[in-house]
């Protein structure tokens, strides 16, 4: 503690102020933007195609990064303009691993009253060939257009290493839990975009749900998000 901080303590505790009234003061931190340059030119290309938040941004980027070690490539469901899947493909760039992006690119399916708030065809100005024109350029990447899991139809022999679930809703929480639960290597991680919004209670409900009563359980972050660490060896 810094001398003069001790000092003023000592001040106060001595004419009966209380202690425990004293504000919290957060100290400095380091800038993870600072830390990882790149990530600030992804951001600055990505921000207006995306309605996830830089501090959400950062820790997608940190989860990316972690399972690159991990055999199994990487998905998104929920792609909506393209910016979340362009700063996955750009943190996936050299490693050989493919990403699979899930979407109807035609806004939200049917939700679930009584589960969700968003109302199907929210988010529905985008379209494939918007996104697909945003991400030329990027390595590996394949499309899934249509309603999932339909759309992963063929896909059971794939492995994932990390998920990346930014789907609003009950009934698409509970699919991408359901499908790639099974197929996520150990180690891999399934990261909820909107698990503590309230916007979305089906998706905490949806994840909740699924993991009761499993060896993992989701961990809530301060950014809204929340991730899995599946358990057991780096096999499927």
């Amino acid at each position: 503690m810094a001398k003069w901080k001790l000092l003023a303590k000592r001040a106060l505790r001595s004419v009966g102020f209380p202690m425990h009234k004293l504000p919290l003061v957060r100290p400095p931190m380091l800038d993870y933007y600072e830390l990882d340059s790149p990530l600030k030119d992804i951001y600055a290309t990505i921000s207006g195609r995306t309605v996830v938040d830089r501090e959400r941004v950062m820790m997608l980027r940190q989860f990316a990064r972690a399972t690159l070690p991990l055999p199994g490539d990487v998905a998104e469901v929920g792609v909506y303009k393209g910016g979340t899947a362009r700063l996955l493909a750009e943190t996936l760039r050299g490693s050989g691993k493919s990403l699979l992006l899930f979407d109807t690119f035609s806004g939200m399916p049917q939700t679930s009253a009584g589960k969700d708030v968003h109302q199907a065809g929210d988010f529905g100005d985008t379209s494939l060939e918007q996104v697909t024109r945003f991400l030329g350029g990027c390595e590996r990447v394949e499309f899934f257009p249509g309603l999932f899991p339909q759309t992963a139809q063929g896909l059971c022999e794939r492995t994932f290493c990390m998920v990346h679930a930014d789907v609003d809703i009950y009934s698409s929480t509970r699919a991408c839990c359901e499908f790639f639960y099974p197929r996520l290597v150990g180690g891999g991680i399934l990261v909820f975009d909107d698990y503590g919004y309230l916007s979305c209670p089906g998706v905490k409900s949806a994840a909740d749900e699924f993991f009761a009563g499993k060896p993992e359980t989701p961990v809530f972050l301060p950014t809204g998000q929340a991730f899995v660490v599946k358990h057991g060896s780096s096999r499927a």
